[in-house]
């Protein structure tokens, strides 16, 4: 069974990251803004890199022989594009051996709601591997099924981990539901969305945040 790990429950850095990634006086520094989101995901690597498997091995140093252990099999690092990449640059900092792979995926709104598109994903084999896939916000979760559903069509990883700056608790319950053996890291849980699907008090629109607006949303 998987967890729900708040890396807010006790009050550390990430709280100050956090602080800055939601304050609009800050947020028009896109270069800070990104950062922060690295240095969330590599907290989560760092992490998520305690609960995975090691095998011994032997180092030899200039005076000696030395006992220690090394990753089991390096994790699949993935994202989807385009809003994850800071936290996914963050991951791979830390897994550096790490193999990776990418979902190309948008939130479309339209007069009758919002929908989810996905476009694509291609990654490496990921069966009898850990896999790690970022995105900064979970709302309802839902495109994040639709990512989960393709790529486990693909293989069957050891184990699942997700990796937001800010999760929605119905996005938490949503994934929980749908994604039992799922590892969920978050910088922090609020607690409701609005009735465009956006966290409340979340952060914004992270994607636009991190790289600038875009023209496209269908």
């Amino acid at each position: 069974m998987g967890r729900i790990h708040n890396l807010s429950e006790d009050v550390s850095l990430i709280t100050e990251w956090i602080n800055e990634l939601r304050n609009v006086e800050c947020q028009n520094q896109r270069m800070v803004f990104r950062r922060n989101l690295e240095r969330i995901g590599e907290i989560a690597a760092y992490e998520i890199s305690k609960t995975l498997d090691y095998k011994g091995i032997n180092i030899k140093t200039p005076l000696a022989t030395k006992e220690s252990k090394t990753l089991n099999v390096q994790p699949v690092i993935m994202t989807i594009l385009r809003a994850g990449v800071p936290l996914f640059n963050g991951v791979m900092n830390y897994f550096d051996k790490a193999d990776a792979g990418f979902v190309a995926g948008y939130r479309k709104e339209s007069g009758h709601g919002i929908s989810v598109r996905q476009d694509y994903v291609t990654c490496p084999q990921i069966s009898d591997r850990p896999l790690i896939l970022t995105d900064p916000m979970l709302a309802t979760g839902s495109s994040l099924k639709e990512a989960l559903d393709e790529i486990l069509e693909i293989g069957k990883p050891s184990s699942l981990h997700f990796i937001c700056a800010i999760a929605a608790q119905e996005g938490v319950d949503f994934i929980q539901k749908h994604f039992p053996q799922a590892h969920i890291w978050c910088g922090t849980i609020d607690p409701s969305l609005n009735e465009k699907k956006y966290i409340v008090p979340g952060l914004g629109d992270a994607g636009d945040l991190s790289f600038g607006s875009k023209l496209q949303n269908s």
